[in-house]
This record gives structure tokens, sequence and C-alpha cells, in this order.
């Protein structure tokens, strides 16, 4: 109990406006927005509503008549934060701290704190701090009530000093310099793991798909890992990577990565290209939707619209699975099961029963394998190490020894010829 009087009791709107012409469907809207909310462990959501709009208000957001109803409501539920499912301007956001007596978070505020809470790598520690510290940078004209304070000034200069808000900015931009300067070196460091990695033969399979899909339930089944898997957004932050020995197929690096959402806030985006980038170099993307969602078809737009935006070329062999059948009426999954029967590209699977899961498997296998080609190589006795590196792939299909050297006939992967090459 003591613990529970400590957390911020928050309250969280939805604003529909008419005039916006990318209006979401607001009641699920809003739903994502309470979970949202919920994925902090300090915040407690005490309400939520929906506020219709005919448009933005330009200072406020909302008009006077809703501000004083808020006012009222959020000093009786004894409010401390309000989340605004949206964006909302600087100056917004500081009026209406003013006239609500609340403090202020809006979508992309909200999503930093999660992603803040979350990262555990130091690339995504280093990632979030520096994308706060630029959503940050934007909000100084509502974080402090004494702009006009002068700063330094030794008497000898003529004019004003310096403006408090402009030594903070100052500030914030000596720290993102530094913060970049050890992301470089993160960076160099996780290139050489990833060129390492790439000499490893195994094809890699990436887990895509809207926050809260199943994709960490769905890893653990596959690998037997114990990822957090929780009924939580962005329960998965850090990208994690297991092999797996597919049945009668090949091994593969399996990567779960962090869940997408939509209206991704645009400081997170480099963010997400780093975490990501196992996903642009997969074998197979496998995007997976949470198909007892009232907007899958919406959450899926979004991912593929993310992706696209990330660089994932669109010839990439992908498969799309439709998780949480096992959530469904048996109306809808007999027409899911149906679909996936007529599409050799989806598979309706529960990721928590396990239903679905080996025909994935069998097809992620076949479409591995059928990456493979064989070849005819000759090596002189002097290219020992190339042969047993072949070995060692577990490619090679015969052998016959030359008066120079092995005559040795290859089944292999566009991948593993490339790094063969690379000996």
């Amino acid at each position: 109990m003591e613990h529970d009087r400590r957390r911020t009791r928050a309250w969280v709107l939805h604003p529909e406006i008419k005039s916006d012409e990318q209006r979401r469907v607001p009641e699920p809207a809003l739903a994502e927005a309470v979970a949202l909310a919920a994925a902090l462990p300090d915040l407690e959501v005490v309400g939520s509503e929906i506020v219709r709009l005919p448009r933005a208000q330009a200072g406020y957001l909302f008009g006077s008549g809703k501000i004083d109803e808020l006012h009222d409501r959020f000093h009786d539920h004894k409010v401390d934060l309000v989340l605004i499912d949206g964006p909302v301007t600087p100056v917004q956001q500081r009026n209406l701290e003013k006239a609500l007596e609340v403090k202020i978070l809006d979508r992309t505020g909200l999503i930093l704190e999660i992603f803040s809470d979350r990262a555990r790598t130091r690339e995504g520690v280093l990632q979030v701090e520096m994308a706060a510290l630029s959503y940050q940078r934007t909000r100084l004209v509502r974080a402090w009530t004494h702009l006009e304070r002068q700063r330094g000034g030794l008497g000898f200069v003529g004019g004003p000093g310096e403006t408090q808000i402009e030594a903070d900015r100052r500030a914030i931009d000596e720290q993102l310099v530094r913060l970049r300067r050890q992301l470089q070196k993160v960076v160099k460091t996780r290139t050489l793991h990833r060129a390492a990695r790439a000499k490893v033969p195994y094809p890699i399979v990436a887990l895509v798909g809207y926050t809260n899909a199943g994709k960490s339930t769905l890893f653990n089944r596959l690998t037997g890992a114990e990822v957090m898997a929780k009924d939580m957004l962005f329960a998965t932050l850090d990208p994690t990577m297991r092999r797996v020995q597919l049945p009668d197929g090949p091994e593969v690096i399996l990567s779960d990565t962090v869940g997408f959402i939509s209206n991704l806030p645009t400081e997170l985006v480099a963010a997400f290209r780093a975490t990501l980038e196992e996903v642009l170099g997969a074998d197979l993307i496998v995007h997976v939707r949470d198909i007892s969602h009232e907007e899958t078809d919406a959450q899926a737009q979004d991912v593929e619209s993310i992706l696209t935006s990330l660089g994932v070329d669109e010839e990439r062999p992908r498969l799309e699975v439709w998780n949480k059948i096992d959530l469904l009426n048996p109306e809808d999954k007999d027409a899911a099961l149906a679909r996936a029967e007529r599409d050799t590209a989806i598979f309706s699977i529960s990721a928590v029963t396990g239903e679905g899961v080996d025909p994935l498997l069998a097809e992620i296998a076949t479409l591995l394998q059928g990456a493979r080609h064989e070849a005819v190589l000759n090596l002189s006795y002097a290219e020992g190490n190339k042969r047993a590196w072949l070995f060692r792939q577990d490619v090679v299909q015969s052998e016959d020894q030359t008066e120079d050297g092995f005559r040795l006939t290859v089944l292999w992967t566009d991948k593993q010829a490339a790094q063969f090459a690379s000996l």
C-alpha cells in the first residue's frame, strides 16, 4: 500500500479532432494510450476519456469550457499527470499546465518515458537519451518561468547577458555532442560484432510486428528462451537473438525485435534503426500480427510503413503470421484458418497454445532451403583452410581428389558463397 501511495495518478485523454484527416478510430486508440500509460510502473491510471473537438485550438488545444470541466474533474480525482494521446505544441503544453494545474505529457513524451525505462543495452540507453534531449530541446519554452533572467556577464560587455533558455539549450547541445561521441564508440564495437556474426553460416529470421502482437511469446516457444513476454506494450525493447534448429531444416538465428507503434515519434526513428539492423540484413522477415485486435489491419499498415521508412527491401522474403487465434470466436477462427489455407504466405497460429506453429516452421525451412544452390569448386592443396571451412558449414555434397587438389560439389546459400569468397 505504501508503494501505491507513491505512484503518480494519471488521466488519459484522446483528442478526436474532426478536421484531422489522419485520425484513428477513437475507442481503440484510447485503449492503446491507456495501455501505454500502464506500461510505466510508477503510473496509476485513474481515468480516461475521448475529447471530441471540431478543431484544435492554437493556444490551449481544448476550448475554454472543456478546460474548466477537465480542471474540476482532475481536482476531484487528485490527478497529478494528464497524458494526451497526440501531438501537443510547447505553447499548448505550457498553457494547459497552467490552466489545469497538472503536469502534461503528450504521446511522444510518454513513449520516450517508456523507452527510457526499458532500455538495457548501452546503445539503447544512449539512443533513448539522445532522443529525449532532442525532444526536451523543443520544450524549453514551457520548461521555465524565468526566461528573462540573465546569466553571467562581468559588467564590461554591453547589452544583456545570456538568457536562461539559451543557457539550457546550449547545455543540451553540449550533452548531445558528448552522447554522439559515446555512441560512435558503441556503434564501432557493434559493427565488429556484426561482422563476426556475418561469418556464421546460419540464416537470420527476424520477427517484426506491432507492439504486443505476441512476438516474444512466439520467440520463447521456438527457442525455449525466457524473454520477457507480457500483455504490455513495449515489453521487449532491446533485440534478442537465439540459434534454432528447424525440424527437417537448417539451423537459423531467430531475432526478436522491439514492437512498432502508430505515430512513432520522429526522435525515436534513429533508435529503431539501430535496434533493427538485424532486420535489414535478415534472410526472412516474419511479420507477426495480433489477429484478434479490432485494428489489426491498421496495425499491419503501420508496420509496413515503418519497415519501408527504415529501408527494408520490399523484395525481401516475408511471411505473415496471424497470431492469437485462440482469442477469436469459433466463426472468426475458422475464417482465419481458411484464409491461411488459401494463401501460402499467411499462417494462423497461437503462440500460447502452439496451434499452427509446426506448419509455420516447415514453411520457414522450405524457404531457407530453397535459397540454396549447387556449385562446383576446385581447391588446391594449399587451400586447406577453405576446404575445412566448407566442411564446417556442412555444405559439401561430394568431394573428389585431383592432381592439383580437390574438386567439391557444394549446396549453399548466396550468403555462404559471399562468405567463402571473402576467406
